[in-house]
């Protein structure tokens, strides 16, 4: 194994994997934090984070069939089945017939579903605006580097399924 200490380049040496290390525990315990918090608007729909994996993956793509959907998420088809019937059950998408193949199922967000994601998105700015005393200062810097760690994070996924993706809390 090659000492990190003769690595050269933005990401090599022990201080920055430290720093990388760090990063993701703050993720972890932000997201962690937003759930913990629920919401203040009674209108506001909970979500567990797997709802909220494929709600977001539905704002960008409205109307989707679940294979589409699993690979997106990287979550699995039959976990997915039961994660799309919860959200069919709160009223936030509505499966329907593919029209272009009769066997297949198209997954829709419904009206309640995209004001839901709209309210809580205005709630988890809210929150975590307030946690950072509104400043605005780092912002865009940050939100450039999570939106980078989140695509290239994205992009690496295992697609065999194979490898065993780390345990929902």
């Amino acid at each position: 194994m090659e000492d990190q200490a003769h690595q050269t380049g933005p990401t090599a040496g022990p201080d920055h994997e430290q720093r990388w290390a760090e990063l993701a525990d703050l993720v972890l315990i932000i997201s962690r934090e937003i759930q913990f918090r629920g919401y203040t608007d009674e209108r506001a729909v909970p979500l567990s984070p797997s709802e909220g994996m494929v709600m977001r993956y539905l704002q960008r793509e409205p109307a989707a069939p679940p294979s589409r959907i699993a690979d997106a998420t990287g979550l699995q088809r039959t976990n997915l089945s039961t994660i799309l019937g919860g959200l069919e059950r709160k009223g936030l998408v509505e499966r329907r017939a593919d029209p272009g193949d009769g066997r297949g199922v198209t997954v829709h967000t419904t009206e309640r579903g995209r004001a839901n994601y709209t309210l809580v998105r205005q709630e988890w700015a809210a929150a975590v605006s307030e946690a950072a005393d509104h400043d605005t200062e780092h912002l865009d810097a940050a939100l450039t580097l999570l939106t980078a760690v989140e695509t290239g994070l994205a992009r690496m996924r295992p697609r065999n399924r194979a490898t065993r993706p780390a345990a929902e809390t």
